[in-house]
């Protein structure tokens, strides 16, 4: 795949729609090495990855169920269910987060862009080689027993999960490559 095929064809697969294959440790390091290329104003490599595989994502999984029966008892069986699921059926999970340098001359808006630019990068390159992904935040990656139980420190902040793997029969549109209407996103500037 082309760079700026990769680019208009990735989209977000349910993380309940993927299923091994996962990327083998040459195609996530590839991934995370292309993660590390995001801008950095500053030169402060901000960015944090947390790698779940295999039996880790039980642990993870009794992790948000257990958060979220503490967060909204009594959370409903549907819920907690999905909850439960979720890391399972992704072969990888990635937490992702930022160290913030909170007295530091760059702004911690432009850390945590800088963040976000490395996980989009992540899930392109994750993309490029084959595979689908999708992150999510609320209300997990905000709590910050989660982010302790992962081993995030005290000037870290968890972002969201990055869910990946090979999406199931149907799960992912095919790939077109179509035109999208500008028309309320870009506009020219004249002085």
């Amino acid at each position: 795949m082309d760079g700026l095929e990769t680019l208009l064809t990735r989209h977000s697969v349910a993380a309940l729609k993927l299923r091994e294959p996962g990327p083998s440790p040459q195609q996530l390091t590839a991934a995370i090495d292309a993660a590390l290329r995001a801008p950095d104003h500053g030169n402060l490599k901000p960015w944090r990855c947390v790698l779940i595989r295999a039996a880790a994502r039980v642990q993870l999984s009794e992790l948000f169920v257990r958060r979220m029966q503490q967060r909204e008892p009594p959370a409903p069986p549907g819920k907690v269910e999905k909850a439960r699921t979720m890391p399972l059926s992704a072969p990888l999970v990635i937490a992702v987060g930022a160290h913030i340098r909170a007295e530091h001359k760059v702004p911690e808006v432009e850390q945590l862009l800088s963040c976000a630019a490395a996980t989009m990068n992540l899930m392109k390159a994750l993309h490029a080689q084959g595979y689908e992904s999708i992150w999510h935040t609320v209300p997990k990656a905000y709590d910050p027993q989660i982010a302790l139980g992962l081993g995030f420190a005290a000037q870290e902040r968890l972002l969201g999960f990055v869910y990946v793997g090979t999406p199931v029969a149907g799960a992912a549109p095919a790939a077109v490559i179509a035109s999208i209407d500008h028309t309320g996103f870009v506009r020219d500037w004249s002085g």
